[in-house]
């Protein structure tokens, strides 16, 4: 089971390095990996667990935050409308987007993250992200509205980027020109 302590935090290598693919159909270790990071934020959200655990609340887990450099991720959010959105996947890449932005008015946190960094963090409002489950079947999601949101945030971290790396450092709650305002 992941813990705080197998979360690596900001200014290790791993966390700026792009992540590699992962052959499909996945290593039963590749499955493990994916398996334990959907878990996390199940857990992680279970008040009793997260107690017992000291788990920080997570709604979304890439493997480069365990020092997996590999192309894979979970998240589990509740959109707006009360729906969930439970997936765990390998290689997930945004296939298509809308020209629209969104933010959170409340700015982003992450696990790998120890301290407040306000600002508002751009994100496209829509997006159109492929991947594959753990059992190696394609996966084609449309998102919009906060869980559009995590699945960003997680593919950065695949890419070796933070989500602060997107917030204008000299006005870091400059409005976003026509943004959608998510409340969080």
């Amino acid at each position: 089971m992941i813990t705080m302590n197998d979360i690596i935090r900001e200014g290790h290598p791993t966390l700026t390095m792009v992540a590699k693919e992962v052959p499909i159909p996945p290593s039963p270790e590749d499955q493990e990996t994916l398996r334990s990071l959907l878990e996390y934020v199940i857990n992680s959200q279970n008040p009793e667990t997260a107690s017992k655990y000291g788990l920080r609340p997570g709604i979304g887990l890439a493997a480069p935050q365990i020092n997996v450099s590999k192309r894979m991720l979970a998240v589990n959010v509740t959109d707006g409308q009360g729906k969930l959105y439970s997936y765990a996947l390998f290689n997930p890449k945004i296939i298509s987007h809308s020209i629209e932005k969104a933010y959170l008015t409340s700015g982003e946190g992450c696990l790998s993250v120890d301290r407040s960094v306000p600002g508002f963090v751009p994100r496209y409002a829509r997006v159109t992200v492929r991947g594959w489950d753990l059992d190696g079947n394609e996966v084609k999601l449309r998102l919009k509205g906060l869980p559009a949101v995590v699945f960003q945030h997680e593919i950065d971290h695949l890419n070796g980027i933070m989500f602060y790396d997107h917030i204008n450092p000299n006005n870091p709650f400059q409005p976003i020109p026509d943004a959608i305002a998510i409340e969080r």
